[in-house]
């Protein structure tokens, strides 16, 4: 059995290819609708009958260029991501990710490894307002273009610009740039996933709506407002707001009974503390607790998020606490005798709460119902039972706190405008658990890096994130560039480091059960020469006998590219052990392993077969560097691989 060589085109040689993957859905969908392994469209219109829209008038979305930008977001990468563990933190252990590069491509790419496994993304892309940085995309070639734009190589025209709506196809720019890389993320999303899309009024209509044709109208949720504060330096009227589209992937896995989106009440954790002041000055006097308590609920500026809970005022040895409604529609119907005075209490006429007599009297044992002086009874709702809500659609937090908080952080005014990450905790908490994990692909200063590990510290849960970001170069009059940060991507690495320092010294013992670190990668071309997809080294890879390789790539270069190209995760424990001189990586517990040395023999496979059996993995699969051994050798390690029970062996 020869070795199969993995050349350029081969689905292994690139990232997911999605219509070809769809055309496969459709033909399990509908086998009748193909003949001779291709589809006849007339028998699929057929099938679909009357669901077929035939008129020449209808509703629909278009602008300039959608069609070229649906052809693009299907069309595979040849890409790949290249480790740079000098700038991680915590390799070997973490299953955090900072990706370095262009999200169009990076997205494609991540395509195989990450489809149905993110349950959120949180993105805050340009808001096109005349003056952001928007990328426009070069269909040809989208890796060479980066290379452009990031500076790599040399380029005669800028590809990068502000978008100035005396532009002809100012929106439609701004979509062009937006609907591939929401078309990819959609696949992303777990079933029960959600997107959050921070937005302002400049492009709020357009979101919305190429939200809807790519996660469906069903599925969406909420256009949530941020109250932020005003801005004086508003045109005619002070915008305090922005807004926040939320999707989710599949309503229906999210609806009913499955409903978990609840979030702490905002404004809980100052009635808390005012309360455990009282408590510390006042002993268990109940009575001056409870006015001081409503004193201070009054004095309350009018938008402060704990006003709307002024009704919990009373205090007793249980806590903080309100009285309500003990009666309701369809209640019980019995009569109770007042324990205090003896004297007899009808039911109301809708009925108690309590269906049972039993339940009543149990909860009042429980400090639930309390009786008042005209001796009816009342049902206690203490404020800890109750300090979960369903997500509102207006948020207020003041966003002027998230860029103090940054300038303390990062010792400087380096980052316009980052996202409070008190906002994004908030969300986060609401539809994400242990173990989840998060995607942002407009990572700008990485606020949701830090969000997800200030959350796992106050919750004690593990979520894990992905931060993706263009190297886009900062300014050389700002602050940022004098201060030694050339790029985004620079300040937002740092903020992570210095955020991972500041919980580390304030919670010592917590942090060592917390992932804090990140693996980073950087986008780059293939380091295959038979899989680089760029027209230009066409020549040099058909006459380049030397090797497979290119020259300026490591084996983990490799081992990598292999990884996504197999749609394996990039955070999967990696083994490395020398066998018979040569390096070998055991990727997975046994699942795939690696040799990309020169010169190997049989004695080389035989190791790998022994190390697959300690491993007993369900799957395994080996891959060689093509022109690593001879003919002879390669023959004998494939027979000896044979006697192990492994059967798919490549080489690149």
């Amino acid at each position: 059995m020869p070795i199969e060589k993995i050349n350029q085109g081969d689905q292994l040689s690139q990232s997911a290819d999605l219509v070809n993957d769809n055309i496969d859905k459709l033909k399990m969908l509908f086998p009748e609708i193909v003949t001779e392994g291709r589809i006849d469209f007339k028998a699929l219109q057929q099938v679909l009958g009357e669901e077929l829209e035939e008129e020449e008038e209808y509703y629909r979305f278009t602008w300039a260029g959608k069609s070229q930008a649906r052809r693009e977001a299907h069309k595979p990468s040849t890409g790949t991501l290249r480790p740079a563990k000098e700038e991680s933190l915590d390799w070997d252990t973490t299953e955090n990710m900072y990706i370095e590069g262009d999200n169009l491509e990076v997205l494609k790419l991540l395509q195989k490894s990450y489809a149905g496994k993110i349950k959120m993304i949180y993105i805050d892309p340009p808001y096109n307002t005349g003056k952001d940085f928007v990328y426009k995309d070069n269909y040809k070639d989208n890796l060479k273009n980066y290379q452009e734009v990031t500076g790599q190589i040399d380029s005669e025209g800028n590809k990068t610009s502000t978008n100035s709506d005396s532009d002809g196809r100012y929106h439609s720019n701004w979509l062009n740039m937006m609907y591939p890389r929401l078309r990819l993320a959609r696949n992303l999303l777990k079933d029960d996933g959600v997107i959050f899309m921070s937005i302002d009024d400049n492009e709020l209509e357009n979101l919305k709506k190429v939200g809807n044709e790519i996660f469906g109208e069903e599925n969406f949720v909420a256009n949530i407002i941020w109250r932020g504060g005003k801005r004086n330096a508003a045109k005619w009227i002070s915008n305090s707001h922005e807004y926040m589209v939320f999707f989710a992937k599949n309503i229906s896995y999210i609806s009913g009974e499955n409903v978990s989106w609840k979030v702490k009440k905002q404004g809980l954790d100052d009635i808390y503390k005012y309360y455990k002041e009282l408590k510390k000055e006042k002993s268990n006097d109940l009575n001056d607790i409870t006015a001081k308590l409503k004193r201070w609920f009054r004095e309350l500026p009018e938008n402060h998020p704990a006003k709307d809970h002024k009704h919990y005022s009373n205090v007793d040895k249980l806590g903080i606490y309100c009285f309500d409604n003990i009666s309701r529609v369809g209640g019980g119907k019995y009569e109770i005798i007042n324990p205090n005075t003896g004297n007899i209490v009808t039911s109301p006429s809708r009925g108690w709460v309590f269906g049972k007599k039993d339940d009543f009297w149990r909860a009042y044992k429980d400090g639930i119902i309390e009786f008042n002086d005209d001796n009816q009874p009342y049902l206690k709702r203490y404020l800890k039972n109750n300090e979960s809500q369903l997500i509102d659609t207006v948020i207020y937090k003041d966003r002027r706190a998230s860029s103090k908080l940054l300038r303390k952080l990062l010792g400087g005014n380096l980052f316009d405008f980052p996202k409070d990450i008190e906002v994004l905790k908030f969300f986060m908490s609401a539809v994400t658990n242990s173990n989840d994990l998060i995607l942002d692909f407009f990572s700008g200063s990485a606020s949701s890096a830090e969000s997800v590990m200030q959350l796992n510290l106050e919750d004690g849960r593990n979520r894990k994130h992905i931060q993706v970001q263009l190297p886009e170069k900062t300014e050389e009059k700002s602050e940022a560039f004098k201060s030694g940060y050339k790029t985004i991507t620079e300040i937002g690495k740092e903020r992570i480091r210095r955020v991972v320092k500041k919980i580390k010294e304030g919670n010592p013992e917590k942090s060592k059960e917390m992932d804090l670190g990140f693996k980073v990668f950087k986008l780059d071309s293939s380091n295959i020469k038979s899989w680089d997809g760029n027209p230009e080294n066409l020549n040099e890879s058909l006459f380049d006998a030397v090797g497979n390789i290119k020259p300026d790539r490591s084996e983990e270069d490799v081992l990598y590219e292999i990884l996504l190209k197999y749609g394996l995760d990039l955070t999967l424990p990696i083994e490395e052990r020398i066998i018979e001189g040569k390096k070998v990586f055991n990727v997975g517990l046994g699942s795939l392993f690696i040799c990309l040395s020169d010169n190997i023999t049989a004695k080389v496979a035989e190791g790998i077969g022994q190390w697959k059996e300690a491993c007993s993995p369900e799957i395994c699969r080996v891959i060689f560097k093509d022109n690593g051994f001879t003919d002879v050798e390669k023959t004998n390690s494939v027979q000896t691989l044979k006697r192990y029970g492994i059967n798919e062996i490549k080489s690149i």
